[in-house]
């Protein structure tokens, strides 16, 4: 290489060097700017944003996404380190489900239950002490009613009823954890009578004392079923307390030897009256029976219960009959009768297997005993029925768990 070639490319090679240090400088004097503390901007800009961020922490259950969400117990909104502002909660379209903040604004709950198979959309503001605000948002989907189960239960809340009157439930799925479901149902009594419940199987569990209610006591049925998984993946949603009244204590004997019905309070007669019974083709079932239902007027079609003709038609179709009150499940009914002459009442059992009283057509006559007794009868009040010849009605025909013993209905507990 000649000399002029040497130090053309020496001169270069100082220019490249030369470059690469000037683009280093750069570098170093942009990582050590601002200050000789040693802190690079973006810490002191997270430091920065650090003090101006609010201290309140929202909670919001159930958290977001959760799914089978109980309808009683969710969407609970809570503050710690400041208070809340505003709590707005929608279903997934748009609908505004109503709420309220505590007193001292710390706490957020919706004023009412929950729909099941619904999607919530919660959305809440706070402020801290220096009143800055803190933001949360959550959304989530409750139970479908695939996955839960609810139970009917009667008598309802705050009525008053008869003495034989049993707690009965009914769920819509069928329990296999009967055990962890009774464990969340409790009744009590205000008389102090010792309550058991009975499974008649996997969907209906009655509760009642040995003996009938005392009258005029206060009967607390409380349900706290929420978040009870029953069956597997089905879970309880029901969270409330009922109560009832015991009327008076009245109980009714109908013998359908002598044709008669005994009807007392507290043990005392207070009337007789003639009755009619099922024939000797079709008796009456004997037991004691609870008045579950009362119609002033109602129709009997044969056809519903069995009783057909050679046409497939029944045997009886009775469109207007009068003062009926249901004993059973299956038909059972104590009723009026103007059909029937008079003479039967007292002198022959004629029916198909219900207890008819005498009566006149459109119920329009108090005067009558099926009017008379039907005034003087309430939901709950007991019919013992005697000497028909047929069988003792089954405990789970109607609300009739009064015809098993006290050791026969305490066995059939799940607990």
């Amino acid at each position: 290489m000649t000399d002029g070639k040497r130090r053309k490319g020496l001169l270069a090679a100082s220019a490249l060097l030369g470059g690469v240090l000037v683009l280093s400088a750069c570098s170093s004097g942009a990582g050590t700017s601002g200050g000789g503390d040693g802190k690079s901007s973006q810490a002191q800009v997270d430091e920065a944003a650090a003090k101006k961020t609010s201290e309140a922490q929202i909670k919001i259950t159930p958290g977001d996404g959760s799914n089978n969400a109980s309808i009683n117990n969710s969407a609970a909104v809570t503050v710690s380190k400041g208070t809340l502002t505003d709590v707005k909660m929608t279903t997934s379209e748009g609908k505004e489900v109503s709420g309220e903040i505590s007193a001292d604004k710390t706490s957020w709950k919706p004023t009412g239950q929950l729909d099941r198979a619904t999607t919530y959309k919660l959305t809440a503001t706070a402020q801290d002490s220096e009143g800055r605000a803190a933001h949360e948002n959550a959304s989530f989907t409750t139970v479908s009613p695939k996955n839960s189960f609810i139970g009917t239960f009667t008598p309802d809340d705050g009525s008053t009823v008869g003495v034989g009157m049993p707690v009965s439930i009914n769920f819509d799925k069928a329990i296999t954890d009967k055990a962890a479901v009774q464990k969340g149902i409790t009744v009590s009594t205000s008389s102090g009578q010792e309550v058991a419940c009975h499974w008649f199987n996997a969907n209906r569990m009655d509760c009642r004392p040995e003996d009938y209610w005392q009258g005029g006591s206060t009967v607390t049925l409380k349900l706290a079923l929420d978040g009870v998984e029953g069956a597997s993946g089905v879970y309880g949603v029901q969270q409330k307390t009922v109560t009832f009244t015991i009327g008076r204590n009245q109980v009714s004997y109908v013998d359908a030897k002598t044709k008669q019905m005994r009807v007392t309070q507290d043990g005392k007669v207070i009337k007789t009256i003639p009755i009619s019974a099922g024939s000797p083709e079709n008796k009456t079932y004997e037991g004691q029976m609870v008045i579950s239902e009362k119609f002033k007027e109602t129709r009997m079609n044969g056809a519903t219960v069995g009783f057909t003709d050679d046409d497939g038609e029944g045997e009886y179709d009775i469109k207007d009959v009068p003062h009926a009150m249901r004993l059973s499940t299956s038909g059972t009914f104590i009723h009026g009768n103007y059909w029937g002459a008079k003479s039967i009442f007292g002198g022959a059992n004629t029916s198909h297997g219900c207890v008819g009283l005498s009566d006149t057509k459109g119920a329009g006559d108090p005067n009558t005993p099926g009017a008379w007794f039907y005034d003087n009868s309430m939901v709950g009040d007991v019919v013992v029925v005697q000497n028909t010849g047929d069988k003792t009605i089954a405990p789970d025909n109607g609300l009739n768990g009064w015809n098993m013993d006290w050791a026969q209905w305490k066995a059939g507990s799940a607990l």
